[in-house]
């Protein structure tokens, strides 16, 4: 069983793939908590770390190899930006998910998360998703607007975390059954 979780940053990723994973008893592998540890061993914040990315593609590759790597293990829940392409380029059976939702939410909740104003927590995601969609599109030809490779697209802004997660586990269960080996 794989399922991936995708969204710009404060959609709502982290709370579902949380949830999710203790739900369909898989281990969660966090890209967003990797990459904010790569970015504190170099003493920069995400934003920083971002720009840095920018003239340094070896950042991205390692972050992604890891992932891919862990995703064609399966009997995991991914939780990265680029995780569902990830699975989809790699050819790995599984339930792609994108977290949808409005800039000024997600906004307010990274706001909430770094202890930050909104207004730069909101200059902030528009930097790094600006940064990112280059990024990606540079390294790996992908848009990330471009959500054709997703099984579901969920908005975190309409649903509550529960229901988020339910659809999820949902369509795992529904995917995989209950995802465990027969032995």
């Amino acid at each position: 069983m794989l399922v991936t979780l995708s969204g710009l940053p404060g959609s709502g990723t982290t709370t579902a793939a949380r949830a999710v994973s203790a739900d369909l008893g898989v281990e969660w592998v966090n890209g967003g908590a990797l990459w904010r540890a790569m970015a504190a061993e170099r003493g920069m914040d995400v934003a920083e770390f971002s720009r840095y990315a920018e003239t340094h593609p070896d950042v991205d590759v390692e972050l992604d190899q890891r992932l891919s790597d862990r995703a064609r293990a399966g009997q995991c829940l991914l939780e990265s930006r680029l995780a569902g392409w990830l699975a989809t380029r790699a050819g790995t059976p599984g339930v792609r998910v994108w977290v949808t939702c409005d800039e000024e939410l997600r906004a307010r909740r990274v706001a909430r998360r770094e202890g930050v104003p909104v207004e730069v927590a909101l200059a902030q995601n528009k930097a790094r998703e600006a940064s990112e969609g280059t990024r990606y599109h540079r390294l790996y030809g992908i848009d990330l607007d471009d959500l054709s490779i997703y099984d579901l697209v969920l908005d975190s802004g309409e649903l509550t975390p529960e229901a988020l997660a339910g659809a999820v586990g949902d369509a795992a269960r529904a995917r995989f059954g209950d995802g465990r080996p027969p032995w």
